[in-house]
């Protein structure tokens, strides 16, 4: 009896154990727990994350959420384990895709912030690595536009949420300007405001052309981390940053559905119908409207985005419907769907004040 109530008092313990929705429930509580419910939620919705295996960028995005939700310990941790899973030539965190190039890079605002906050001097010599690779070695095409893998000469929209912010903090602003413009230079299509999701250098064509939405959403994340991370002294850049961002957000929102969600190519209704585009574009509008760079009338339609995102999130705190891993061809469950919940939830928190 006494192992029984033990098990019960424990979160992990009645998980490991094989609980089930109900278990679930009477440990976390229900998201309709008066004063409690969006606690619980959020703390559902981060333990589920943390349950999911993780490749190089998935291990970026979950470290990205921690930091921004201030999960301090787990930086740390995660942080570790990127450092300690480090290729030779300065990629952390290799795990599941042995050919990423920008991908990896997702880890380095967390890292550089666990070396600070540590003062570890290995997290620190491995931070300098990573951006010697990204500065000097990694493979790009003859403008210095950094490849999104190392076999292929293919630049991805993901890649704006990658490598970017990364440079950013780093300090490396000019640098940073360069990929963005470079990414958008190949896939930006001015007339639908919308980026195709991949160009082929070598063969001067799309490799991908359609626009899929969470490479729009990649894309919109990312380049809002990087005006977050510029110095005011930046204006024009700044401003030039901001209008991209915005034209990509109306892009977007001319195809929201009624229910708040889009398809997963966003201009094509016979694809699936897709949960994280949602949660990235109302992440980005969050931020700007705090930023002061979008205009708050956008909140209402960021809210609508929030509000069906929400209604996706089972029992178990999985956020259902997204781009689902490990293929990303059909409705499912991934980490970034996860991550960008819980970053989505800190924005709108950060906007309420």
């Amino acid at each position: 009896m006494k192992r029984r109530n033990f098990l019960e008092g424990i979160p992990l313990a009645a998980i490991a154990a094989g609980s089930t929705g109900k278990m679930f429930e009477r440990i976390f509580g229900s998201q309709s727990s008066t004063g409690q419910g969006d606690e619980m939620l959020i703390e559902k919705v981060k333990l589920a994350m943390l349950s999911l295996q993780r490749a190089t960028w998935e291990q970026g995005v979950a470290m990205q959420a921690m930091l921004e939700t201030g999960n301090s310990d787990l930086v740390i941790l995660m942080a570790r384990d990127a450092v300690l899973r480090q290729a030779q030539d300065g990629r952390p965190a290799m795990l599941g895709e042995e050919f990423a190039s920008t991908d990896a890079a997702s880890t380095g605002e967390a890292i550089l912030w666990a070396a600070k906050k540590t003062g570890d001097p290995n997290m620190t010599a491995s931070y300098d690595k990573m951006l010697t690779y990204f500065l000097e070695k990694a493979p790009r095409n003859k403008e210095g536009i950094v490849y999104h893998f190392t076999n292929l000469p293919q630049v991805w929209s993901d890649s704006l949420y990658m490598l970017p912010p990364f440079l950013a903090t780093a300090g490396k602003f000019d640098e940073a300007m360069k990929q963005i413009d470079g990414v958008r230079g190949f896939l930006w299509n001015s007339e639908k405001k919308l980026l195709s999701h991949m160009w082929d250098c070598e063969k001067n064509d799309f490799a991908r052309k359609d626009f899929w939405g969470v490479g729009n959403g990649w894309a919109a994340a990312g380049m809002t981390r990087v005006i977050h991370a510029m110095p005011e002294s930046m204006r024009a850049v700044r401003d030039k940053l901001m209008s991209y961002v915005r034209d990509l957000i109306d892009g977007c929102l001319a195809h929201i559905r009624t229910d708040g969600l889009f398809h997963n190519i966003i201009d094509n209704p016979g694809s699936f119908i897709e949960t994280n585009l949602s949660q990235m574009l109302a992440y980005s509008i969050y931020r700007g409207i705090k930023g002061g760079w979008i205009d708050g009338g956008y909140e209402s339609r960021a809210d609508k985005m929030y509000e069906a995102a929400r209604s996706k999130v089972d029992e178990l705190g999985m956020v259902q419907g997204v781009c689902g891993s490990p293929e990303f061809d059909h409705p499912g469950t991934a980490t970034e769907g996860q991550a960008f919940f819980l970053m989505m939830e800190k924005a709108r928190a950060d906007l309420a004040g």
